[in-house]
This record gives structure tokens, sequence and C-alpha cells, in this order.
């Protein structure tokens, strides 16, 4: 182990395997204490070895901290991921791997405790985080996003209900298939094939941004199958005229596994467009769309999504706003005061569709749950809570 500090030794030497997932079969996670000497975790089959950081070799994922931090880490089994939540250990490149690693290094192995896994299923290899017991409550993130957006809300709801959040097909860790519709319907339809494998009958479900497009979906397509919906900033469909209709009815989305996309210069693009691109959320939303941007089938579905959003029919027999006004399920929406890809003007128009649905409005933009987590949470405990579930599961 080198020169590698006890704390750092005592943490790795907790290490289980059978908590985190692999999808390249090995990683390298980089341990730095503070801007000083950093230190490596090669995991693979056969365990997690420390080292010196071989700093020419790019870490997969990379975990920053103070000694004191690292220390508090080694010494108390929840001090991953309470320090995580707090800010005091920064995760950036790969949130699917440093926070599995905090997962597998806890100690923890109770019931419910967290942990990564993929499951096959009948429309592909899902990836999926999962927490806690009880009920069960799905979590779907947004366009370009991954299951990490809702680690804030397994941590915040995990005491009740079995959390569970999951990359959509052509995202994060899950299977990128080529020539998938990568609409509302495809995603829904692949969120029930997990919950037939993981056995789930029923379940609440919630969503951000896409997520909540689907979520609502889910709740057209499947409402035998969905207890209530919370909705946090869904993406909805126009309701003025589309002026790049046609044009983007013409484009393509499988271009996206011919463009040439170098790591360097597309990151240093990406996150200048993004207003605190280097700090914070913001840096780890970045580093969870580039993860799957910067390879040709995630390019090539995030292109496809984006298209079907846009190209969502309004109204009509099948439109949205006409089977929006056929939702029978409780619906919770989280609006966000300074939201600029839903406006919160939205809001009167869901309102006229679904008269008997609840609405929140906070004082964040586009991703409720990172933004303003306390709130977002208090009002999702406090709708779920009074649903009716079947003895058996409830928490």
């Amino acid at each position: 182990m080198g020169a590698a500090p006890e704390y750092l030794a005592l943490l790795v030497g907790r290490f289980d395997g059978d908590v985190i997932d692999l999808p390249r079969g090995k990683a390298r996670i980089r341990l730095q204490r503070g801007d000083e000497t950093a230190w490596d975790v090669l995991i693979n089959s056969d365990g997690a070895k420390l080292q010196k950081a071989a700093t020419e070799e790019r870490a997969d994922a990379l975990l920053q901290a103070d000694e004191a931090t690292w220390k508090q880490m080694a010494e108390d089994i929840r001090g991953g991921m309470d320090a995580f939540r707090q800010g005091r250990l920064r995760i950036r490149h790969d949130m699917h791997l440093g926070v599995g690693f905090l997962a597998a290094t806890s100690g923890n192995t109770a019931p419910g405790r967290l942990t990564f896994n993929r499951q096959r299923t009948r429309k592909g290899t899902i990836s999926y985080l999962e927490a806690g017991q009880g009920y069960p409550v799905i979590l779907l993130h947004g366009l370009g996003g991954t299951k990490a957006s809702f680690l804030p809300t397994v941590s915040a709801l995990a005491d009740s209900y079995r959390m569970i959040a999951m990359d959509h097909l052509g995202f994060g860790e899950s299977d990128k298939p080529i020539g998938a519709p990568y609409d509302a319907a495809f995603f829904a339809e692949a969120a029930t094939a997990l919950m037939d494998e993981l056995e789930i009958d029923k379940a609440h479900v919630v969503g951000n941004s896409m997520g909540g497009r689907v979520a609502l979906e889910l709740g057209f397509r499947h409402h035998d199958r969905i207890n209530r919906i919370g909705l946090l900033s869904p993406s909805l469909a126009w309701k003025r005229q589309r002026p790049w209709l046609n044009a983007v009815k013409l484009a393509r989305p499988e271009l996206g596994l011919l463009q040439i996309t170098p790591r360097g210069p597309t990151e240093n693009i990406v996150r200048r467009l993004v207003p605190g691109g280097m700090e914070g959320w913001a840096a780890v939303g970045l580093d969870e769309f580039l993860r799957s941007y910067l390879t040709p089938r995630g390019r090539a579905a995030f292109y496809a999504a984006a298209r079907q959003i846009y190209l969502e029919e309004p109204h009509g027999p099948n439109g949205f706003w006409t089977r929006l006004r056929e939702l029978e399920r409780e619906t919770l929406f989280v609006w966000g005061k300074h939201d600029k890809l839903v406006p919160i003007r939205f809001a009167r128009h869901v309102e006229a569709a679904v008269p008997h649905a609840k609405h929140v409005e906070l004082n964040c933009g586009h991703v409720p749950q990172m933004e303003a987590p306390k709130e977002t949470h208090r009002a999702l405990k406090s709708f779920l809570k009074s649903a009716t579930v079947p003895a058996a599961m409830s928490a």
C-alpha cells in the first residue's frame, strides 16, 4: 500500500464487491486529500487494491475531501454518504462509480443498504441503484441525466420507502440500443420491464424533466401499475407553434454515431454554456451528461430523445394535452419559479387539464430535487404519505 494513510487503508479494507456495479469489469477510483497527494483504488473481480496515484492515468472517478473528512469516513460507516450530502466530499467524473465506492466501503450490511445493480430485462439491461425498505418508489431522471440526479431523493426518503433510481435505456450505464424510438412510450415500457424483473406489481413514480413525461406515460398506459405520480418540472408538449418542426422531423439522430467529439474541446464548450458548470451540482450534472454524450451510442440516444420531446403532438385524439385530461392517478406537480426549460406558466394549462392535481411552486430552476432539496422532499413526503398502500407493503 506504499505510503497510504492508515485511515484510507481502513476505508478500503471494508470494500464489499457485492455492493458496487462495475460496468467495465474494473475501475480506478482516485482518493485525493484536498489539493495534495492522491491514492488510487484499483477495483476488479478480485477486490480492491490501494496504491499511490498514477497521475498519468485518468481516474474513472475522483473523490476529494480534506484529511479530517477522510478520517471521519474511515471511523464512521455512515461518514461517506454524510460527507457527500453535506458537500465536504466532492465526487467527479462518474457518480455511478464514485457513490458506488462509498456504498461498497461503508461497512453497512443491514437490509435496505445502498446498492448499485444491473438487471437484464426484455427491453435491455438497465442500471439502477436501490436503498431503503417499504413501498417501492421508482425514480426517473431527465434528458441527458442519470440516476445520480436522484441521489438526494433516495437519501431523503429511504427511511420510509424502497427507493429505486434507474438509468433510462440510452443513458448512464444502461444499454443504448441503436435505432430505438427513445420516446415516452419506449422509456415507460422499459420502466415496467424493470418492475417485472424486480417483482414489483405497483409503485409510486417520481420523475424530473423528461423523466416526468415518462412518469405521465406510465400513468396513461399502465395506471394499474402506478399508485401516485410526483412530477418535478416535467417535460410537457409545446402549446405554441414549433418554428423548427419540419427541420427537426428531417433530422437523423443516428448521425450522432459518426460525429467527431473529442473530450477536451467538447467538455470546455459544454461547461462554458452552463452557468456554474465547473462547480457544485452543475459540475456533477455535466459530468454525468458528458459520460454518455462522449460515446457514439449515447449521443444518438440523446439526440433521438430530444427530437421526440420537440415533435410530440400537443392536440388531437392522441395529443398530449388531450391524454392529460384523462389522467386518473393522484398527481403532484413541483414547479421551479426560475425554470427556463419548463416555465411555471405551464401550471395554468395543467390546472385546466387536471383540476384534481396538487401543485407546489419553489424558488429554484429545472432540477428541484437538487436545487431545493429540503422543500422538494418535504412536499414529496407529504404527498406520498397520504397514499393508500397494501398493509404488507407500507413503510
